[in-house]
């Protein structure tokens, strides 16, 4: 039996994001109705006489609380030919809806979705770091393995980028011991072992009920991922963006978990 520790920063992000997901097709792809987002965001929004002890407690009632949406624009991944999908000949059909089209044989990945998928991967890591949760960066991607494991040490995470041994989260009590801290947040930048298999951990993740966000191309699976992000999940410009976007937010929230306790503290004082 695995004993899992400190659930409650991934408890509490996924049961309010979890309103924001219309479940379509697959228990697991996910997708938010226009309307219903529309709606949500009314309810969602602070009232005027909300006081600030309010904000600083519940900072979930924000739609952008750490502002992530000014973190990048569409041009911006458009220089990073985030855009740019594998042939048409490896399309995964799961990955139809995220396409734009193809050209000279390769897929077009919509950046209009590509934007919306990644700013709501970039709220919830930020709300998660936030709370104090445990995050995991993983790829297998030997071109930019160090460039990954770099951006998760800098941001005071974790990563995980060599070869992935069957039960480390599944079998984790028999691998390490009855007591261990899995990741709250599991961060793929790119799902693949290669062109055609996909990442061990996805599956764990699903199995072990472990919320992912990861970068889906074209020839990926996006079924298992809680938050995919479609875009390209090779090209070393476009993987340094994905780094540098995590960085950014995980670090703005630990800067303002920060600065909300010493406003709280402020306030007992007084």
């Amino acid at each position: 039996m695995i004993s899992v520790v400190c659930r409650s920063p991934r408890q509490h992000v996924l049961k309010y994001f979890s309103k924001h997901i219309k479940v379509l097709g697959t228990p697991y792809s996910t997708r938010v109705d226009a309307k219903q987002e529309e709606v949500l965001d009314k309810v969602d929004q602070p009232d005027s006489e909300t006081t600030l002890a309010d904000s600083v407690t519940d900072p979930l009632k924000h739609d952008d609380y750490f502002n992530v949406k000014s973190m990048f624009t569409k041009h911006d991944l458009f220089k990073a030919r985030v855009h740019f999908g594998h042939k048409v000949g490896v399309r995964n059909p799961y990955m139809l809806p995220y396409l734009f089209g193809n050209r000279l044989g390769s897929d077009i990945i919509d950046l209009e979705q590509t934007v919306d998928h990644l700013q709501r991967a970039l709220n919830v890591t930020a709300h998660m770091a936030y709370r104090e949760g445990v995050i995991m960066f993983l790829t297998r991607n030997r071109q930019m393995l160090l460039l990954v494991e770099q951006t998760a040490k800098e941001c005071g995470e974790y990563s995980y980028c060599r070869y992935w041994r069957g039960g480390t989260f599944t079998n984790a009590a028999t691998l390490f011991g009855a007591i261990t801290r899995l990741p709250d947040l599991c961060v793929f930048i790119g799902t693949h072992n290669s062109i055609f298999e996909q990442h061990r951990a996805v599956v764990e993740a699903a199995k072990m009920n472990i919320p992912t966000v990861g970068i889906v191309d074209s020839s990926s699976d996006p079924r298992l991922i809680t938050y995919p992000i479609p875009g390209n999940d090779d090209s070393p410009c476009a993987i340094e963006l994905y780094c540098t976007l995590f960085k950014k937010a995980i670090m703005t929230a630990k800067e303002r978990r920060v600065q909300d306790k010493n406003i709280q503290e402020e306030q007992v004082k007084s």
